[in-house]
């Protein structure tokens, strides 16, 4: 699991400097969660949940977290309202936004289905 700044935001997800329509720059499907570890319970809750699933899709897919407190521009432009939220960014397809914790179960099948990754 990889924490993003708003220059690697651009290089690996979205660069909205340069582009007007969505284009995902990466080359596997990701998760992106938008969180406050120093503070928000469900964002603490949900941080151990992410870890094994990023070392049990290691190679299948990238989860990405970006800390809300440090990177409030990027919280402004996708208008993160309550954390966490949740992208679920397949390739070739939009985000699907989720927003609150959800459980191991609830993400696996979230995976499978949205982002097409077994």
């Amino acid at each position: 699991m990889e924490n993003l700044t708003i220059e690697t935001f651009k290089t690996k997800i979205f660069d909205f400097e340069n582009n007007q329509e969505w284009k995902y720059n990466g080359h596997l499907p990701s998760i992106l969660v938008f969180s406050a570890l120093g503070w928000c319970i469900p964002c603490q809750k949900l941080h151990p949940v992410l870890e094994d699933l990023s070392k049990e899709y290691e190679g299948k897919m990238n989860i990405y977290e970006i800390d809300v407190e440090e990177q409030q521009e990027l919280s402004t432009i996708f208008n993160v309202k309550s954390v966490p939220t949740l992208l679920f960014i397949p390739l070739n397809e939009y985000p699907k936004v989720l927003v609150g914790g959800i459980g191991k179960e609830k993400f696996k099948s979230l995976i499978s289905d949205v982002l097409k990754v077994q």
